[in-house]
């Protein structure tokens, strides 16, 4: 089992993770969504595609644009579609 943890918080957890890039990339039914807060941050990878943001909040603190994800990903990428992945600060192991 693959668990993402951040202060103190269980923000995903899934046997079914794809791994892109070092970044294990979680089933979006395996991410708790009370954590979760839309950003309108984005970013482009040339062969992922437009990447989007959330930010997590646990308790009082904020993680801003520690998750992303690829709503439309290229074709080369369309196997993380409908999956979230983490950082800055994140722990998944």
């Amino acid at each position: 089992m693959v668990e993402a943890r951040w202060n103190g918080a269980v923000i995903a957890s899934s046997n079914d993770t794809v791994v892109v890039e070092g970044n294990h990339y979680f089933p979006v039914e395996a991410i708790d969504p009370a954590l979760l807060r839309p950003s309108t941050t984005t970013s482009v990878c040339p062969w992922k595609g437009t990447a989007h943001y959330y930010t997590l909040q646990v308790g009082e603190a904020e993680n801003r644009d520690a998750a992303w994800y690829y709503p439309d990903p290229k074709p080369k990428a369309d196997n993380i579609r409908d999956r979230i992945a983490f950082w800055k600060g994140v722990t998944v192991g």
